[in-house]
């Protein structure tokens, strides 16, 4: 039988957002039931209920940033059991037979996975994301929360968390190099954190200094600030990698001057438009420009024990359901340290609208 559950959702792209009655999907053999306790606001999330990134399917409950607890398990499930701790970021399923699936890099199915959210369910209904008090979710997507991570601070990761792993994983960040970090938000506080604790030097690149303290805390040795005259030439070649987490245009070329040579940019923001770059600036010392989205569901399993055995999570404000419209305006004015979590205890409180 399909399961009815209270979630937060919009009807258009201007409308607010209201908590309604939805029905998850009858669950299969091989799914998961999870209760939900903590549910992260993605940049992400704001983009595509906004419509910034296309039409979508109305109405609609956003959110891949997801943990809780597993309620009830189908019949041929083995990797979790009832009370588990778990949980799910941005995919719920994949085709699971082709090359990218079988190696273990599931956000580049080539048959086409199944978002968490606005994307087309193994129903032919629309998924609905966890701004929700339940989700059902196929087992392969459910990950293992340590016992170490609480919900709250470990919700950002299965998003913010293993966007900046990877790329510093699959670039193989280690002891002794210099990595930047440019931007210090949501996305570039993960990536401070992780980098550091892979033993790199970390230096954040921002606009301004007014980060600077909070910066060192989260394990930078220092901060630099790309508007001082000067700055591309006196810090040219310094860099064995730079993380770009930005959503705003850059000059790349200039940015490339930064790093040593075979040094690697690496973006996981997502500027609007097209950005201008020249070709010498990799043919010169043969350095590499290279953009990363998520990672598979075994690379989020490392991610979550890596932070957990380093004893870190997201920073984050708690939030209930009835103040996430201002919640997304003040991410969009960059007015939160560093992410907005949905406490969804406060669902038993809201009346559904209809």
């Amino acid at each position: 039988m399909p399961i009815t559950v209270k979630a937060l959702q919009k009807t258009s792209a201007d409308a607010p957002f209201e908590v309604r009655t939805i029905e998850r999907r009858d669950p299969r053999p091989d799914d998961v039931v999870i209760a939900i306790k903590a549910a992260g606001i993605c940049h992400s999330d704001i983009h595509t209920i906004r419509e910034e990134w296309g039409p979508v399917t109305y109405p609609l409950a956003v959110g891949h940033e997801i943990a809780g607890v597993v309620e009830a398990v189908g019949d041929a499930v083995t990797r979790v059991s009832v009370g588990d701790r778990v949980g799910v970021g941005c995919l719920v399923n994949s085709c699971g037979e082709c090359e990218e699936c079988r190696n273990d890099q599931e956000q580049s199915c080539l048959n086409g996975n199944v978002g968490t959210y606005a994307s087309t369910d193994v129903d032919g209904t629309t998924t609905q994301g966890g701004y929700s008090e339940k989700v059902v979710v196929n087992e392969r997507f459910v990950l293992r929360l340590p016992d170490a991570l609480d919900f709250d601070v470990a919700a950002p990761l299965l998003c913010a968390g293993i966007t900046t792993y990877s790329p510093l994983a699959t670039w193989n960040v280690q002891e002794g190099q210099k990595v930047a970090v440019l931007g210090l938000g949501g996305l570039g506080h993960m990536g401070v954190q992780i980098a550091a604790a892979r033993s790199a030097d970390v230096t954040v690149l921002s606009r301004s200094l007014k980060k600077e303290d909070l910066a060192k805390e989260l394990g930078a040795s220092r901060t630099l600030s790309t508007t001082e005259d000067g700055f591309f030439d006196d810090h040219a070649g310094e860099f064995d990698l730079i993380l770009n987490t930005v959503s705003a245009d850059i000059d790349l070329n200039a940015y490339l001057r930064l790093l040593k040579p075979r040094g690697v940019m690496a973006c996981v923001g997502a500027p609007p438009t097209p950005m201008p770059l020249g070709i010498f600036s990799l043919i010169g010392g043969r350095k590499v420009l290279t953009g990363s989205d998520i990672g598979g569901i075994a690379q989020t399993q490392e991610m979550l024990d890596f932070c957990a055995e380093h004893g870190f999570g997201a920073r984050i404000e708690k939030i209930g359901v009835d103040e996430v419209d201002a919640a997304y305006e003040r991410v969009v004015d960059g007015d939160v340290l560093f992410r907005f979590v949905i406490d969804t205890a406060t669902f038993a409180d809201a009346e559904p609208v209809n």
